[in-house]
């Protein structure tokens, strides 16, 4: 499959029982439920004030910080997965979402005006929106898109990913590696790194494979996939390693 920007990989057309995702606890969820439980994400992250030219911060990378990246790149907006504590100057930032306990510590300094998503336990705070509960109210479907493959989708705080560059990379994967339709690609690295979203996220959705999130704890790692995208050379058990540093930055 070719798309130019990611809301095509999210399309009704793609919706059906293959396996899409699972997380680190083997469980797993098929495409049907990815793109419509996406579409419900960028219904909900919209009342937080998520739309093009802003920022959302997002902490972990489980299947619930997964889908709020889709729900923010639905929207247009720009994900920095893993952002620093301190973004109060940061003005275009707009949203984080982190787990519950994360935001009730008080770990991070926002901008006037951002907002609060936590997922996971239900908040105590009354300014916490909560995900988990707030994406199964909304709609599971989407208003007719047409984003411009120039828009920004991903970004480290140094480097913006658009939509474009992010999937000509990850079809570069998919031509190194020889990704199949079914394979399956392990994230063993952080998603703070755009070319870990773009290799472990976007390469296996692009290539009808399946993403698996979180591997185990290290030495006592099993094999999960075919794939595996860390940084640590030799140190995974799948038999194909893909490495961050070989995927384009442009």
């Amino acid at each position: 499959m070719t798309a130019a920007t990611v809301d095509e990989l999210l399309t009704r057309e793609r919706r059906d029982d293959r396996t899409a995702l699972v997380d680190a606890t083997g469980r797993e969820f098929d495409h049907h439920w990815l793109c419509t439980t996406a579409w419900q994400s960028g219904n909900f992250l919209r009342h937080s004030g998520v739309r093009k030219d802003v920022t959302v911060g997002i902490v972990g990378g489980g299947p619930l910080a997964v889908l709020a990246f889709f729900g923010t790149t639905l929207l247009e907006g720009t994900t920095r997965f893993e952002p620093p504590t301190d973004l109060a100057d940061e003005d275009d930032f707009r949203a984080l979402v982190a787990p519950v306990p994360d935001l009730e510590s008080g770990l991070y300094d926002l901008p006037r005006g951002a907002q609060r998503v936590g997922y996971g336990a239900k908040p105590d705070e009354p300014d916490i929106h909560h995900f988990d509960a707030g994406v199964w109210t909304e709609n599971p479907a989407f208003p007719p898109l047409d984003v411009d493959p120039a828009t920004a989708m991903l970004t480290d705080g140094e480097r913006t990913v658009t939509h474009a560059a992010a999937l000509e990379a990850a079809a570069g994967v998919i031509d190194e590696y020889g990704l199949e339709a079914g394979d399956r690609v392990v994230v063993r690295d952080s998603l703070a790194d755009p070319r870990v979203v773009v290799a472990g996220i976007l390469a296996p959705l692009l290539a009808a494979g399946v993403i698996v999130l979180g591997g185990d704890e290290e030495g006592t790692a099993t094999e999960r996939g075919e794939y595996a995208v860390s940084s640590e050379s030799g140190a995974v058990p799948e038999s194909n390693r893909i490495d961050p540093d070989g995927v384009s930055r442009s």
